[in-house]
């Protein structure tokens, strides 16, 4: 791959409008404020990210990640931008580079915006109620593509599908980004067909003619029959959302006393050597307030891991452009950053995400979810229905529940459920239930 071609202001559904005006926002930093001040982006400060969602002790929503994930990236690509500009002072093109903040910046606003409801137990609630639920019986009404996308739920296919599919009434080309931000949102550039059962995948069938053309355009390389090489920006955002869920995840436990200061100050100070260690733990001794002490801890945390993955990136610079490296940029880390990321995550798995308050949300947003795709899915099969047709009515217009084709209306029922809040689904759940009525 080639950087001249991989950062390109093509918008998707624009390719054959061009201004040539100068204007004081690159084509990549209107990616950034579209996405800003979009309904979906929105929507995910109702979304939960591990814990439930803030009551008296705030933790992270989708949306505050999402922001925390950007701002980390564009630091981590800033980083990466300088050594490359220096490395390839002599090309014409290294002014491209300039761009590489941007576009990190806008891809990690992205990565989460297709995520259901409910944390990362909505994904697996929608695949298994096709697996395991009512909605087993439709296997015969989706082919074999069509079926495998839905049983394996792809809260990252659906961020790809919610950025360039064009919706009821909407403009082709989705939100018309540019050509290189779609590209560094898709960490995994196949399709269900591809992941082997493992259910990680970039795109559904319905966008893949999408995808080969951006992956196209930009020189991503087919390295095997519908698995193509990764983008290289790709790599920067998925190592600043490693960074920022492990990290703050375990800040969020510690805020929700899941994890003592004793525990924490451990965790973070491993990063670093003794000597180091040593004069933190100075700095920290004029913190009385335990949740500064581990703020304090975690900013030099983010900060030695976003030198170290920008170092490992420029390292491996070559390998990547040729779509040859394998792994994370985390994963590839020295001694003793990644052993000490791997501690961290460890005790996420052990203590964090099999806690009462995640485990609690999860049997909740089961029960919630299954049960809105029960009468969502029967909906779909039979449009006729009076119940059919009064569901419908509470389906914003952009979702094409009403076509003629099933697979179209079942699309259009899990875009619909899988860009709900927590609250909405909720209040949808109760009133299909009879439980809330209006002026009652």
């Amino acid at each position: 791959m080639e950087w001249p071609r991989l950062i390109t202001d093509k918008r998707l559904g624009m390719e054959e409008y061009h201004d040539p005006r100068r204007h004081i926002r690159s084509d990549f930093q209107r990616d950034y404020d579209r996405l800003i001040f979009s309904s979906p982006f929105r929507r995910l400060q109702n979304k939960t990210q591990v814990f439930p969602l803030p009551g008296s002790i705030f933790v992270h929503n989708r949306l505050t990640h999402s922001l925390e994930v950007s701002s980390v990236g564009r630091s981590l690509a800033t980083e990466v931008m300088l050594a490359l500009m220096e490395r390839h002072a002599a090309c014409e093109w290294t002014h491209l580079l300039r761009h590489i903040p941007d576009i990190t910046a806008t891809a990690c606003l992205c990565h989460d915006l297709g995520n259901p409801p409910f944390g990362h137990s909505g994904e697996k609630t929608i695949s298994t109620y096709f697996t395991e639920g009512e909605g087993s019986a439709l296997r015969t009404l989706l082919t074999d593509r069509q079926w495998n996308d839905v049983t394996h739920f792809e809260g990252n296919a659906n961020s790809f599908r919610l950025l360039t599919h064009q919706f009821e009434g909407r403009r082709e080309g989705g939100f018309a980004m540019t050509y290189s931000a779609l590209a560094a949102v898709v960490k995994y550039p196949f399709g269900s067909p591809q992941a082997n059962g493992k259910g990680k995948f970039g795109f559904f069938g319905t966008e893949e003619e999408i995808f080969r053309r951006v992956a196209t355009d930009v020189g991503m390389p087919e390295l095997a029959p519908g698995r193509f090489a990764r983008h290289p920006l790709v790599w920067l955002v998925e190592a600043a959302d490693d960074i920022c869920y492990q990290v703050m995840d375990i800040e969020d436990a510690h805020r929700l006393k899941i994890l003592s200061n004793e525990e924490v100050h451990r965790l973070f100070l491993r990063f670093f050597p003794e000597e180091e260690q040593q004069r933190m733990r100075r700095s920290m001794s004029r913190l009385r307030d335990p949740h500064e002490q581990v703020g304090y801890l975690r900013s030099y945390v983010i900060g030695a891991l976003v030198g170290g993955c920008a170092r490992v990136f420029v390292d491996n610079e070559e390998l990547i452009l040729a779509g040859g490296a394998e792994g994370s940029l985390v994963g590839m880390l020295p001694d003793p950053l990644r052993e000490a990321y791997a501690e961290c995550s460890s005790t996420a798995h052990e203590r964090i995400y099999r806690s009462p308050e995640v485990v609690d949300i999860e049997i909740a947003g089961n029960r919630i979810l299954t049960y809105l795709l029960s009468n969502l899915a029967e909906a779909a099969c039979y449009p006729d229905r009076n119940f059919s047709r009064l569901l419908f009515e509470k389906i914003p217009a952009q979702y094409a529940v009403h076509s003629p084709d099933f697979h179209t209306r079942l699309q259009g029922v899990l875009d619909h459920v899988s860009g709900m809040t927590d609250v909405y689904a909720l209040n949808l759940y109760r009133q299909l239930n009879g439980l809330t009525l209006p002026a009652v």
